[in-house]
């Protein structure tokens, strides 16, 4: 008996684990945009080539489909959710709110040397990548920098709500970057709130961060025009 069961919690955690295979894999491709918007999802292909059976795969895909990275289609299909101008525009506005909250957290909390070298580390990532014109470089550190914030904030529950819709956002960001103009003032205000952050003015790291999100929404309409996305 006790065989039995230890042979079952083996099975229930070998699944486990290739359900969370799926699911990281196919995350990774669709915010990358390796799987692009609109992409089908058959159960027995995304099987085929994880080598795994389909199963696993269907939980991954719900899973997916309940963080908004993947959508059902008739009768029994999945795809990628294409986007919208909509939804990256109000992903946008509930991620301004999100993070300026965070940023004047974080500010108030006054963190110590350890918490400031994570910022620091990634806005001098910011600004290699930005001086070797490396657009995917930049990309990721600005992201790392935007996940930074929100997990350090001290609010769990804000940063795992942040998350959902940083990953979401993160696909636009690599879609719109080598349409964009070099992001020189991305790098400045991200620098300043952490300099606020570090003399403890919650503030002012509030205000700075409004004003970068309130900027970044105008130009994001424009690239949102280029990439021929509606509403």
């Amino acid at each position: 008996m006790q065989n039995r069961a230890l042979a079952h919690a083996t099975e229930a955690q070998d699944r486990r684990g290739l359900v969370e295979r799926a699911y990281a894999d196919l995350r990774r491709r669709i915010i990358r945009n390796e799987l692009t918007p609109g992409t089908k999802l058959i159960e027995a292909e995304v099987a085929l080539t994880l080598g795994i059976s389909r199963t696993p795969v269907r939980e991954a895909l719900l899973r997916l489909e309940g963080e908004g990275l993947v959508e059902a289609t008739p009768p029994r299909g999945m795809q990628v959710k294409p986007l919208s101008a909509r939804d990256v525009r109000e992903i946008n506005e509930v991620l301004a709110c999100l993070e300026a909250e965070a940023a004047s957290r974080l500010a108030a909390s006054r963190p110590g040397p350890e918490v400031m070298a994570q910022l620091d580390a990634a806005i001098a990532a910011m600004d290699a990548a930005l001086a070797a014109r490396d657009h995917d470089a930049w990309s990721e550190a600005d992201y790392r920098f935007h996940c930074l914030l929100v997990e350090l904030a001290g609010n769990r529950h804000l940063a795992e709500t942040a998350r959902l819709f940083l990953d979401r956002a993160h696909r636009v960001r690599l879609l719109t970057t080598r349409l964009r103009e070099p992001p020189v003032y991305s790098n400045a205000n991200h620098a300043a709130v952490v300099e606020a952050i570090r003399r403890g003015d919650a503030e002012t790291a509030l205000d700075i961060h409004r004003a970068h999100k309130r900027r970044w929404s105008r130009e994001l309409d424009r690239l949102l025009d280029r990439l021929g996305l509606r509403d």
